[in-house]
């Protein structure tokens, strides 16, 4: 499959004035020249609103980096799906190792979050990875398969296609320690292998992008590999330069 999603997590950074000029220096160096590489920003949640109207105009993606999984409610600061979709959210970052680890988020609540978000009509990204730990005890491939069997519960055939799959090695996220090529070909190859197990032959048209210290220097060799579809870029997609780098990087292999 030939197809590429470019995401940029910007985690708890940028200020709606810092928001604006990122997103303004990212569509001056963007050339949207194939609809198989797509490109798309995810920023706090208070910048939300005023990079939607900047993008309007472009082909340039919005997502979210979390939600509520109910419609409305008493849970304080907390952000619902009717909220994302009246700023044009298309694609919401589900199980991010982050909220895994620092919120205490289990594959039960993830579940829920991303029925909620295929229910809304928006695609999920989904993410799954193994800690260094779990990693050196040769457990990788039975955390993905339970990251992916629980977080994935209850999902059809028809309901995967509005997901991606993030496998993002905890170990390699915000560390600058890129897993070797050879890892991530392991892993991808494994989660698709999973994949189609959960959901048949189109399973094969999901994608899987990869996240942990993704750079303009290692993408080209990584977007090489058959089933990485892209990647969920945090440090490097706060920089215009470097984040269309590896955009560009994706549009050279299609």
């Amino acid at each position: 499959m030939n197809k590429f999603l470019i995401a940029g997590n910007w985690k708890m950074n940028t200020t709606i004035s810092d928001a604006e000029n990122l997103t303004n220096a990212i569509i001056e160096k963007y050339k949207n020249t194939n609809n198989k590489v797509k490109l798309l920003v995810c920023p706090p949640f208070i910048n939300l609103s005023a990079v939607s109207n900047i993008i309007a105009e472009s082909t340039i993606l919005l997502g979210a980096q979390n939600c509520h999984w109910e419609e409305n409610g008493a849970y304080t600061g907390e952000i619902s799906l009717n909220m994302l979709k009246a700023v044009d959210c298309e694609y919401v970052i589900i199980g991010h190792s982050e909220r895994r680890a620092m919120f205490g988020e289990t594959n039960e609540i993830i579940n829920k979050k991303l029925q909620s978000v295929l229910s809304n009509s928006l695609t999920a990204i989904l993410c799954i990875g193994e800690t260094l730990e779990q990693r050196e005890s040769g457990r990788t491939f039975d955390i993905l398969a339970e990251q992916l069997e629980k977080g994935l519960a209850g999902i059809n055939m028809e309901q995967s296609k509005n997901i991606v799959i993030a496998y993002e090695p905890v170990w390699a996220i915000g560390t600058g320690v890129a897993a070797s090529i050879e890892q991530v070909d392991e892993a991808h190859n494994k989660i698709r292998e999973m994949l189609v197990a959960l959901f048949g032959d189109v399973a094969n048209e999901i994608l899987i992008q990869y996240g942990g210290s993704v750079n303009e220097n290692n993408s080209s060799e990584l977007f090489s590999l058959k089933n990485v579809n892209g990647a969920l870029i945090g440090g490097a997609s706060l920089k215009a330069d470097s984040f269309i780098a590896i955009y560009n990087n994706a549009l050279a292999k299609v």
